[in-house]
């Protein structure tokens, strides 16, 4: 397992939360961890707990997959269902902000578009998605032939 990154975590825990335009009490307190707690964790002075990284993800509204990556509790290279996107995207300091939403809302659209729930579908297609045959065929284009909308 890897080892725990604290210092890392601290920083992209605060970079999170300034970034939710959050003050240290009111995630704190949406997390429901104590000010000085938090504190002591984005300076990196101590180690949350699984437990801990979840409720401030959920306060965070980011994947708590993101943290335990962060936190080293997770190995990145596990093929965590697109952590790997999100955390290369939200850890790039060369993107401000604004294009860290931006691109992470894109390639959650396209996963939701792709149908990808739980799987990294090696077989997408990279000729530009023009697929065409028998096995092309998309669920609202079934509808539309006309057959019976039973229910």
């Amino acid at each position: 397992m890897a080892s725990l990154n604290v210092g890392n975590l601290g920083e992209f825990l605060r970079e999170q939360r300034r970034t939710a335009q959050l003050s240290l009490r009111q995630l704190a307190d949406a997390a429901g961890v104590s000010n000085p707690y938090l504190s002591q964790i984005e300076r990196g002075l101590r180690k949350p707990s699984a437990e801990i990284l979840q409720q401030l993800a959920k306060a965070l509204r980011i994947s708590a997959e993101t943290l335990y990556v962060q936190a080293g509790i997770l190995d990145e290279r596990r093929g965590l269902d697109g952590v790997e996107v999100q955390t290369a995207i939200l850890t790039d300091p060369s993107l401000n902000e604004r294009q860290k939403q931006v691109l992470l809302q894109i390639y959650e659209s396209f996963r939701k578009e792709n149908g990808i729930a739980g799987d990294g579908a090696d077989d997408s297609g990279a000729s530009g998605g023009e697929e065409e045959g028998p096995g092309a065929t998309h669920p609202h284009e079934a509808e539309a032939d006309g057959g019976p909308h039973a229910t």
